[in-house]
């Protein structure tokens, strides 16, 4: 049985096979729906589908998202799932999503370990209980090295446990650090003057890289709240760099400003507050956004599917 909620949990569930995958978050949802707590079920597709079926008639009752869609960005998660998810209810809620699954690539991969790292400032002291489970059987060993890094207890099928080496802080620390750009990026230095020009200079670039609309503006959309926030948060000027790489367009804006909120773009603002939806924005556009700061230097790094 799985124990009250206390309030805020986040295990991590190592599975082999749909058997221990279903022993391990069939019993989890089929207890919140028990209690009369919301649950939902946010994972890739076939697996979302064996959690419908061992559901049976019950299935109703859980809100089933596909996560290869509607986590393609690892960013957009927290935002336009799990937060939108626990913001509808008042009372406890528990939620199964599994952001890490076998073809995730390397460009994605931090970005969801840094994703599970944020589930425990997002909802630290809220009765919410988020189970992730881990493929052990298709997932390298360093995968699951860092999900006990990112998870404060361990479910197996020999029993659960307290990680040892939980360390969400660290994680955020080691993956926010400054990455290179390639040599070859095409470069624009801009100030206010130039965010009107910009725009137009990053549609016809996309374009002679195969981006297609709609989400070519979509692609200039995201730069422009980059370049925008720049001018206004990040000292008045930035550099923009863009290159191609993997079937993707790549776009980097680098300021003088300095991140101190760590779940900047992922958790929406209160709904009377002007502005500060730019990165939530460009979360929700973005097949892929990473943000990189020291002091006194924030580069953020969106990637579009061509």
């Amino acid at each position: 049985m799985v124990d009250a909620l206390s309030p805020f949990r986040h295990p991590a569930l190592f599975y082999r096979g749909d058997t221990e995958y279903l022993d391990g978050v069939v019993p989890f949802l089929l207890e919140g729906l028990d209690r009369g707590e919301p649950v939902a079920v946010a994972v890739p597709g076939r697996n979302l589908l064996l959690a419908e079926k061992a559901l049976g008639p019950r299935s109703g009752e859980v809100r089933l998202i596909d996560l290869h869609q509607a986590g393609r960005n690892p960013g957009a998660i927290l935002p336009t799932v799990l937060l939108a998810f626990a913001g509808e209810h008042v009372g406890p809620v528990r939620i199964v999503v599994e952001p890490i699954w076998p073809g995730r690539t390397a460009a994605e991969y931090p970005a969801c370990v840094l994703h599970e790292a944020l589930i425990n400032t997002a909802f630290a002291g809220r009765a919410v209980a988020v189970l992730c489970p881990y493929d052990t059987a298709a997932l390298a060993p360093g995968v699951l090295a860092d999900a006990g890094r990112t998870h404060p207890e361990l479910w197996k099928p020999t029993g659960r446990s307290v990680s040892p080496h939980y360390d969400p802080d660290r994680v955020r620390a080691d993956l926010t650090r400054p990455l290179e750009s390639p040599a070859a990026a095409v470069e624009r230095a801009f100030d206010v003057g130039q965010l009107a020009t910009l725009r137009g200079f990053t549609e016809i670039w996309a374009a002679r890289h195969g981006l297609r609309r709609p989400r070519r503006d979509d692609f200039a959309l995201a730069i422009a709240e980059l370049t925008t926030n720049s001018v206004l948060y990040g000292g008045g000027t930035g550099i923009l760099r863009l290159w191609a790489e993997d079937e993707h367009v790549v776009a980097e804006v680098t300021d003088d400003g300095t991140i101190t909120e760590p779940l900047a773009g992922r958790v929406p603002p209160p709904a009377a507050t002007l502005g500060g939806r730019g990165l939530l924005l460009v979360n929700r556009l973005a097949d892929l956004v990473r943000t990189y700061w020291v002091p006194g230097r924030t580069t953020t790094r969106v990637h579009f599917r061509c």
